[in-house]
Parts: structure tokens; C-alpha cells; sequence
């Protein structure tokens, strides 16, 4: 049986997601993204699903500087839409709620109802860890704010359904193996994801994307990272649309790497159905 890591508790999103692409396997839950990366590296896990951004908070932090270091490749990625409830303790009421508890992330992708509210909030390691906190507190003046699947794994009423401030709310996930897949055959939809450094010449990031604006690859991400303790060198993670196996793709990847001092592809994954969408 295939054992999948994810950061989060039973309930979270990242369990969702774990569920959706791999409803048969043993699930993994680890307290950090860090463990969940480990654990895969070390032969605990066979995969980690991560989330690495979300259309509403952006890019989920420490993820990106986590994975060069992993030494683990992209093998797939998944598009989850997002919904939190409002959930308290058995037989409470929304008059009675006086915190509001839940990850960080969450509480930013939820401010209208907690403008509403008026609530003071508290952060939580996790969505569905506010939740089970919430309901060991057995406080009905304490609520959570979780994926709807935390309020029936802890017992807890749902005060307020369906309350993230954009109903197209999305999170991305990777899917993480010690091992790179088989690439997608030419012609499929397929994704690149890689990083790179550049030398240290005069515009040597506009001249190693060069490759790419010429040959008309998309790229979907660009992000840069500080390495180490110093503030000279960045490092940068790119996904582009397209197979390295493409002529036009090929050109790119060999003028960035003419102009790098280390470029390491990360992973080439069949493209998730929803880019396709408009």
C-alpha cells in the first residue's frame, strides 16, 4: 500500500487532498512540511502531498526553500478548492462565540466574516488542529475555523457554512517522490518546475530567461530566495509550461544554463486538468 506524508492533521485540507489523488493509500500526518519532505526521504512515506500556493494568501511560506534541499522531484500536482465552515462545540450558537481559532492562512482567507464577527482570533498549527482543540476546550465561546470534513471528525456543530471570502478560493499541492516520474509523452500538457542560479555577470537574469521569451515558453511562476545568510546570492524557482524534450523548451533550458551557475530541474509532471480552464 502506498503511504502518503502531508503536513496537518486528519480533516485538513491537505488530507482532502491526499484522499482525492490517492483514496487507497496510508496516510501520513506530520506536525510540519519539513517532516513530511523527511519522512518521504528517508523511506517512511512513498509520496508527500504539499501545498505551495493558494490564489488568495499566495505562496505558502518556507515551502520553496524547503524543497531544493529535499532532494525530492515533482512527480504530479492538484488544484483543491478551498471551503472552511465556522465550526463550534456541540449545541453552541453564533452569539456565544467570543475567539475564533485556526491557521494563519485560513484567518487571511476569511476576513469578511471575521470583520463581521468582531472575534479576536488565535493561530493554530493547522485547520483541522483548531479544531480538535476546539473541541477538547468544550468552550462554546471558542470556534474554529476548518475544512468541513474537521467538524464531523471532532464532533462539532457547523455555526456558519461555506465562509472563505472567495468562492473560487484554491490551493495548489505537489506531489513529492524520491524518484522523478517517467515524463509525459510529447504533446500532452506538461509542466517544468526547476531551480537556478545565475552568475554573478551584469544582467545575467534577463539574458538566462532570454531563452524562454524567445522561444514563446510560458512561464507560470517565477520566485526568487536568498541563499544562506548573505544578501548577494538568490536563487530562483521557475515553472514553465512544456516538455524539456521540446525543441523550443531545450533552446531555453540550455541558454539558462549557460548563463547559471546551477540549475536543478525539480520535476516534469503531467499539467493539472484546471490550467486548462480558459
Amino acid at each position: 500500500m502506498t503511504t502518503v506524508a502531508y503536513q496537518g492533521e486528519p480533516g485538513s485540507n491537505s488530507a482532502t487532498a491526499v484522499r482525492a489523488l490517492y483514496p487507497d493509500a496510508s496516510e501520513y500526518p506530520c506536525t510540519g512540511f519539513e517532516q513530511a519532505l523527511d519522512a518521504v526521504a528517508l523511506g517512511d512515506a512513498d509520496l508527500a502531498v504539499i501545498p505551495v500556493d493558494n490564489s488568495a494568501a499566495g505562496r505558502v511560506a518556507d515551502v520553496h526553500h524547503l524543497l531544493p534541499e529535499s532532494g525530492l522531484f515533482i512527480v504530479g500536482e492538484y488544484f483543491l478548492a478551498i471551503r472552511f465552515d465556522l465550526m463550534g462545540v456541540s449545541g453552541a450558537t453564533l452569539d456565544q462565540v467570543e475567539c475564533v481559532r485556526s491557521h494563519v492562512h485560513a484567518l487571511g482567507q476569511c476576513r469578511k466574516l471575521l470583520r463581521e464577527g468582531g472575534w479576536r482570533t488565535l493561530v493554530c498549527d493547522d485547520t483541522a488542529g483548531a479544531a480538535r482543540e476546539v473541541a477538547e476546550l468544550g468552550d462554546a465561546r471558542h470556534a474554529a475555523l476548518a475544512p468541513p470534513a474537521a467538524a464531523g471528525l471532532h464532533g462539532l456543530d457547523v455555526l456558519r457554512a461555506g465562509v472563505e471570502d472567495d468562492p473560487e478560493n484554491t490551493t495548489r499541492f505537489v506531489v513529492l517522490s524520491r524518484t522523478p516520474a517517467s515524463a509525459p509523452d510529447l504533446g500532452q500538457p506538461t509542466m517544468t518546475s526547476l531551480f537556478f542560479s545565475v552568475r554573478n555577470i551584469p544582467s545575467a537574469l534577463y539574458k538566462a530567461l532570454g531563452g524562454f521569451a524567445t522561444g514563446g515558453v510560458n512561464l507560470t511562476k517565477i520566485e526568487s530566495y536568498q541563499i544562506g545568510a548573505g544578501l548577494n546570492a538568490s536563487r530562483f524557482y521557475v515553472e514553465a509550461e512544456g516538455h524539456p524534450d521540446e525543441q523550443r523548451v531545450a533552446l531555453a533550458l540550455e541558454e539558462l544554463r549557460f548563463f547559471s551557475s546551477e540549475v536543478r530541474v525539480l520535476g516534469v509532471y503531467p499539467a493539472h486538468p484546471r490550467r486548462l480552464r480558459g
